[in-house]
């Protein structure tokens, strides 16, 4: 088997943007399973277009996206909901719901017509309650979490779902640094050892390069997309930000201010 048959997701000269309004063009990558990917650039670059684009929430203007063999717009939704799981910034209306209820709702489109949970749903259930360490929680509403404990149900509902496939949009928003690379560190051995491909989009580039195994710089040119290790060699993170304010440090692999 080839190495394109690998890929998961491929994405060719993607054009993404609202109706006539072009946000981002001439996006390129590609990935395997087992891959834990950070999209990165400056505000208002395209970088949470790109990731509602992947997830179907709207269409793409220009270009191709696929997921496996098959286009992403030849996918069913109840093939996509088997696919592609989505953690979005904006807030559920179901805060009311239970911690245990919530990630139970990721098993929806593996459920019967009844919605009823059959032993291997309860088990996938456990498994994310588990992961993202919930249990004792499991029975609080979700409405009384702190920031950090409700990003974690949101992710265990997305694993919980059991898709090859998870996005997630801002996944760090609103943390301390010790939350932020807790979030990270479950989601990189969540790609590697249940062989998930993981995309978010993020403004921690410096932990991005530290954690992910790809990267993809929305830069509103080339786009270029690669190892954190050849982005740093071929000096791209140098193009993020406005030089005379801002210098990324090759040797650290972090921005520093310029004084």
């Amino acid at each position: 088997m080839s190495q394109q048959e690998n890929h998961i997701i491929s994405v060719k000269e993607l054009s993404i943007g609202y109706g006539s309004k072009k946000v981002a063009e001439n996006i390129n990558f590609s990935m395997e399973s087992g891959i834990l990917c950070g999209i990165v650039g400056i505000n208002g670059i395209g970088k949470s277009t790109l990731l509602r684009t992947l997830g179907a929430f709207q269409p793409k203007l220009q270009g191709s996206i696929n997921m496996g063999h098959l286009a992403l717009e030849d996918h069913s939704a109840s093939e996509l909901s088997k696919k592609i799981s989505v953690v979005l910034t904006e807030q559920p209306a179901s805060k009311n719901l239970t911690v245990q209820e919530l990630i139970a709702l990721g098993r929806q489109p593996h459920t019967n017509w009844m919605g009823s949970l059959t032993h291997q749903d309860k088990r996938h259930i456990h498994e994310s309650l588990n992961t993202f360490m919930l249990d004792e929680l499991r029975q609080r509403k979700c409405h009384e979490l702190s920031d950090g404990q409700l990003q974690r149900v949101f992710i265990a509902r997305a694993m919980a779902q059991d898709t090859p496939i998870i996005l997630l949009d801002e996944p760090t928003t609103h943390l301390d640094l010790y939350h932020k690379v807790q979030i990270l560190r479950l989601l990189q051995q969540l790609a590697h050892q249940k062989q998930k491909t993981i995309v978010f989009t993020t403004h921690e580039i410096d932990l991005a390069i530290q954690l992910c195994d790809k990267i993809l710089i929305l830069d509103g040119v080339e786009n270029p997309f690669g190892d954190p290790c050849e982005l740093i060699d071929q000096k791209r993170f140098e193009k993020i930000f406005p030089s005379e304010m801002v210098k990324f440090d090759s040797k650290t692999g972090s921005f520093k201010i310029n004084r």
